[in-house]
């Protein structure tokens, strides 16, 4: 118990937990071949997705649970558990939505930090940066396979999903990161602007999603992204032909 917080708060769920075994499992189909392989495919990809969306916000709320906001653990957000999030639709239904029709790794927003219980500056981006940090991690640790020269041909569905989970977390990185109003990319710099910038920043927030999604809707905007992304994977040593191959293999109704 901290500071007369139960246990329980710090405990991964029962949902996160189901999730990471329904990961794992359908990984091992996947690599074994087993059963339907594109339905295999298709549950590993959305369960990986949805395991990195909870660590996502996890990280936001562990560090401003250290930075003062003690009411991350009262509201269930330290437990890994998606069901608690504040808008569970547009952290879970939609980027999984988006992830199937488009294979953009959209970012969501999740949990609410209260942050007026935290002091600093500093602490504020550090907060804000904690989730986009993790979608770097995962993004690394799943392009090092191929970075190492791995056989893609064999188990190649397997490999195809990896590269294809790979570049979700690019593209979330990238998202994240970038400065819009309201989303992670933009809370990094606002506690470091002018009282009347940040005026206009607070107008412009609660509108960040929609104007991700305009800018992205726009081909030429669109193209940039595309192509600043698969740069970046393809420097790392992310095949664009097996991230194309995961991505028909996640759409197993066609």
């Amino acid at each position: 118990m901290v500071a007369g917080i139960p246990r329980e708060a710090f405990r991964p769920s029962a949902v996160f937990l189901c999730l990471v075994a329904l990961f794992l499992t359908s990984g091992w189909m996947t690599w074994a071949e087993f059963g339907n392989v594109r339905l295999d495919v298709f549950l590993f990809v959305v369960t990986g997705w949805l395991v990195s969306l909870c660590v996502h916000e996890y990280a936001h709320a562990v560090v401003a649970f250290v930075a003062g906001d003690r009411n991350v653990a009262h509201r269930g957000y330290l437990t890994l558990n998606p069901l608690k999030y504040s808008h569970p639709l547009l952290s879970i239904v939609l980027p999984v939505v988006v992830v199937l029709l488009g294979g953009i790794g959209l970012p969501g927003g999740a949990v609410w930090i209260d942050r007026h219980e935290i002091p600093g500056r500093l602490r504020h981006t550090l907060v804000s940066l904690a989730g986009p940090a993790t979608n770097v991690v995962f993004a690394l640790l799943l392009v090092i396979p191929f970075a190492v020269g791995v056989d893609a041909v064999a188990h190649h569905d397997f490999w195809a999903a990896v590269a294809l989970l790979c570049f979700l977390q690019l593209t979330a990185s990238v998202l994240n990161l970038m400065p819009v109003p309201g989303l992670d990319g933009g809370n990094v710099i606002q506690p470091w602007l002018s009282p009347q910038w940040k005026r206009g920043y607070d107008i412009l927030a609660p509108y960040g999603f929609i104007l991700l999604f305009a800018l992205l809707w726009n081909p030429r905007i669109a193209g940039w992204f595309f192509d600043g992304v698969n740069a970046v994977g393809s420097a790392f040593g992310l095949p664009e032909w097996l991230r194309d191959d995961g991505f028909a293999l996640i759409r197993f109704w066609r």
